[in-house]
């Protein structure tokens, strides 16, 4: 082995000399430096000499530690990534129709976006709301709205996944009571919660407790998922909205893996087994521009979390060593210049999360740097992963890009670039002093900057933005929600509290103000209870927020 890669370097040795200088001589190149959009320095050319990694150690078979191949051994010659289409907006009843819509296009699974009150914990209702309510995702406020938005749907053949953090146990327990008046038994339902409230903290802000009190939900949320709900996945830990806050590759690697490794702690310290919730935790990234760069960050996530849940928190099941992901198409990288460009931008962002192994993804819309799609951009961004599933090829063999020079060579790149960083998060104290201490924060906002100035100096170039401009470009048709839904909408809150038990919604209201005061007590039956009784979200959470308080971020400079 030694002889074969003396004679691989003298051979590019002497490449060097007698083929490439003169070459560079006469020709020279674009720029005197290549490298990634995450500024990871790109090499002329890459060979065996740049992958000095064992193969089963740190490749190995797909379906086998450590998953950097894929974490099934068939991967995409067995079944698709699940098709799950991001939607939601207006009010329940719009949004069904959507949702009916694409599952009529071949949508295999719904992704749920609420507006910013949900978010937030607020009603419709509440003067805090006032001009969001539907804005940018589908306004939900009792029991009421979840039973009419999944009314036709039937949860026990589609999975849902909900975009929700902050108040992910109140939305969960919602899709739970529709089921149980579906006759749907709870074992057969299967979907996704974001409930990743660290992230929240560090990249996208609809948080509303304290990081303390929003880990006791989400842990209460893994036990009792546990117990009942054995096919849900219980959190989806996010680099998402991390990449799209400013992060490079590396750092939503890292700190998605870091707040991962907060919770798994945190569970472990609520008392839970390590196999018990484990193989429910799933996570969701970004597919970004860089394309190569793309499909070795996902091969760098699955080797270091596997050996994350191995080696640091000694999991037995292989199942709790696997990285299973949703990906979703890059929304800061459209532009509202020439959008029919995103169509583009769109497609290599997906095929890259393809090549990298996804389990689930999402298609941006060309017309998202706009408004909320049209349903004319939202069923071609749905056709854009059709068409890569049974068009392109790409799906009949595993991990197709596996074995280039350039792509292992990235992957080991990241990795180490990725565990430097979240050592320097264990040296914080973990992912939770990391955010209170600002340092995630910083990180991004220092990567963001550079990344903004290297786009006006012209070093990053953006088509239609910052080169190959077109004045006469204009936007076609944009969504554009009804005025009058926030005034709909409140007046369904309005008659649902007029119509509910109130006698029972304040009993169920003050039993679970007993469960939050009782630091021993898991807080979703109680929960439960109040949504069937028809509580509010806003009146749930108002609640809660009486004992653990609002967050307060702290300065960042």
């Amino acid at each position: 082995m030694d002889e074969q890669a003396n004679n691989l370097r003298r051979a590019y040795q002497q490449w060097t000399a007698h083929v490439l200088d003169p070459f560079l001589v006469r020709n020279g190149e674009r720029r005197d430096h290549f490298e990634t959009v995450s500024d990871v320095s790109v090499d002329r050319v890459y060979s065996p000499l740049d992958v000095a990694a064992s193969y089963m150690e740190s490749i190995g078979f797909p379906g086998d530690y450590p998953y950097t191949r894929g974490i099934y051994p068939t991967m995409y010659r067995g079944r698709l990534w699940t098709m799950r289409q991001y939607a939601g907006f207006g009010t329940a009843e719009e949004s069904n129709r959507r949702y009916r819509y694409l599952l009529a296009q071949g949508q295999t699974g719904l992704s749920v976006a609420f507006d910013l009150p949900t978010q937030m914990g607020y009603d419709s209702d509440d003067p805090r709301a006032d001009g969001e309510v539907g804005k940018v995702g589908v306004a939900i406020d009792t029991l009421r709205d979840m039973e009419i938005l999944l009314e036709g749907i039937p949860l026990d053949k589609v999975s849902v996944s909900m975009t929700i953090n902050a108040p992910a146990a109140i939305l969960l327990l919602m899709v739970v009571a529709v089921a149980r008046k579906q006759g749907v038994a709870w074992e057969r339902l299967s979907g996704t919660i974001q409930n990743d409230i660290l992230k929240e903290y560090a990249a996208r802000g609809t948080y509303i407790f304290p990081p303390r009190p929003s880990m006791r939900l989400i842990t209460d949320t893994f036990a009792w998922c546990h117990q009942h709900l054995p096919s849900w996945n219980t959190i989806s830990i996010s680099g998402y909205h991390i990449r799209e806050a400013g992060s490079t590759a590396a750092q939503e690697i890292a700190f998605t893996l870091a707040n991962g490794i907060a919770y798994v702690e945190a569970a472990l310290a609520a008392g839970l087994a390590v196999d018990q919730f484990a193989p429910r935790l799933s996570f969701f990234f970004n597919a970004h521009i860089d394309f190569f760069e793309e499909v070795a960050k996902y091969r760098a996530a699955r080797r270091l979390w596997a050996g994350i849940m191995k080696e640091r928190f000694h999991a037995a099941d292989p199942r709790s060593w696997q990285l299973r992901f949703h990906t979703q198409t890059a929304g800061s990288t459209l532009t509202a210049q020439q959008p029919d460009n995103n169509v583009v931008r769109v497609a290599l962002q997906a095929l890259a999360a393809v090549l990298g192994g996804t389990q689930s993804l999402h298609t941006n819309s060309k017309d998202e740097a706009l408004a909320l799609p049209t349903e004319e951009a939202a069923r071609l961004a749905l056709r854009t992963q059709q068409i890569i599933g049974f068009e392109t090829g790409v799906t009949d063999t595993v991990d197709p890009l596996g074995g280039s020079y350039y792509v292992e060579t990235l992957t080991e790149r990241l990795v180490a670039l990725a565990q430097s960083y979240i050592e320097r998060i264990d040296r914080l104290g973990g992912a939770v002093q990391a955010v209170e201490q600002g340092f995630v924060q910083r990180e991004i906002q220092d990567s963001a900057w550079r990344l903004q100035q290297k786009i006006e100096q012209g070093q990053q170039v953006i088509v239609g933005v910052n080169r190959f401009r077109d004045a006469g470009s204009a936007p076609g048709e944009i969504l554009k929600p009804d005025p009058d839904l926030q005034r709909r909408q409140i007046a369904k809150v309005g008659r649902v509290r007029a119509e509910r038990d109130a006698a029972a919604v304040a009993a169920a209201l003050s039993n679970l103000e007993q469960a939050v005061m009782t630091a021993d007590r898991n807080l979703l039956d109680p929960l439960l209870t109040a949504i069937e009784r028809y509580a509010s979200i806003g009146e749930m959470v108002a609640v809660m927020k009486r004992h653990f308080g609002q967050y307060r971020p702290p300065a960042v400079l």
